[in-house]
């Protein structure tokens, strides 16, 4: 299944809310200081997250998708063939259009910034941090490790609250893992969907959501990262400082999912298979809330870290971060 597939059934399966959203957006009222704004309409999660933001009740604290900025990516084209079908959707929803970064932010309060090409986010993310808007930015958060720092910098200078994150890291078993399920964990063997596009790191375009899986159990601390490369598949192998390994299984022939399986002290467990973005909204409508964001920079960072090491080592060798 290509990522395309992938992500059009994903939608489906977390939604499930079908036409009955149409009107949504026109019959409840807007409440002060919590509109929400959205920067690119390529991309499934605006509609399934303006939705879920919509039909949350009191888990979104009010918060209601009101105007939103279409423009993302340039030249991707499985985005491109989605952002009039999504753009429709979302207006169908009774969010407001608009024709520029600036304008949407006079019109909202916290942003997300959904557009699906990573090369982009820099540029516009750098408005929303003048002006102190909180922020989530999807994922990938970027192309390329220094351009996720330069973000993560920005971000410091403007003093603007922001992360990013896939929806597997607040998988259901993924945190029963994190919450010490099996005690200590002592390796995990995560896959994922792997397609590549050539603007961004090879495991950053959409094998993220295993390596964000994979940390979120494993914890930071990778010391090393070697890779076996193949046209279909890519097998990448993380040794961490105290001797832990974790592997990410990258597919893009076959059969594919996002699962794995995580080996603790007191037992072993399954991570994933994706299910439902619907934890992931809830983190992003607290971290609106609150302003705390429930990933750190640095965690993010070292992900990438782990991501460029691996594109380092497509040939095999072994990589230190």
């Amino acid at each position: 299944m290509n990522r395309r597939k992938f992500v059009q059934y994903a939608s489906i399966g977390a939604t499930c809310l079908g036409t009955a959203g149409i009107s949504l957006g026109r019959d409840r009222e807007t409440v002060a200081g919590k509109r929400v704004g959205i920067i690119g309409l390529d991309t499934s999660h605006s509609e399934v997250f303006t939705k879920m933001i919509y039909n949350g009740g009191s888990d979104m604290l009010g918060y209601r998708v009101t105007a939103a900025y279409p423009h993302g990516s340039k030249d991707i084209v499985s985005a491109l063939k989605m952002k009039p079908e999504i753009t429709r959707a979302v207006q169908g929803m009774g969010v407001k259009l608009v024709d520029s970064i600036e304008a949407l932010l006079n019109e909202v309060d916290v942003v997300l910034l959904e557009s699906n090409d990573g090369r982009v986010h820099l540029e516009q993310a750098m408005p929303v941090f003048k002006s102190g808007k909180r922020v989530f930015i999807d994922k990938p958060i970027a192309p390329s490790l220094a351009e996720a720092k330069a973000i993560f910098k920005a971000a410091e200078q403007y003093n603007t609250p922001i992360f990013s994150s896939s929806a597997l890291r607040f998988d259901a078993n993924v945190q029963k893992v994190v919450g010490g399920s099996i005690g200590r964990v002592t390796g995990a063997d995560v896959y994922t969907p792997a397609e590549i596009d050539k603007g961004h790191l090879d495991l950053a375009w959409y094998a993220i959501h295993g390596v964000e899986m994979l940390f979120t159990v494993m914890g930071p601390g990778c010391k090393t990262v070697s890779r076996s490369h193949t046209e279909g598949t890519d097998v990448v192998v993380g040794v961490w400082e105290d001797g832990r390994i974790g592997t990410v299984r990258g597919i893009r022939k076959g059969a594919a999912n996002i699962a794995g399986t995580a080996f603790g002290e007191k037992g072993i467990a399954p991570l994933g298979p994706f299910a439902t973005y619907e934890p992931l909204v809830k983190s992003i409508v607290r971290f609106f809330n609150t302003g705390k964001a429930p990933v750190s920079p640095t965690e993010t960072l070292e992900i990438f870290s782990f991501i460029q090491a691996a594109q380092e080592s497509r040939k095999g060798k072994v990589v230190s971060i």
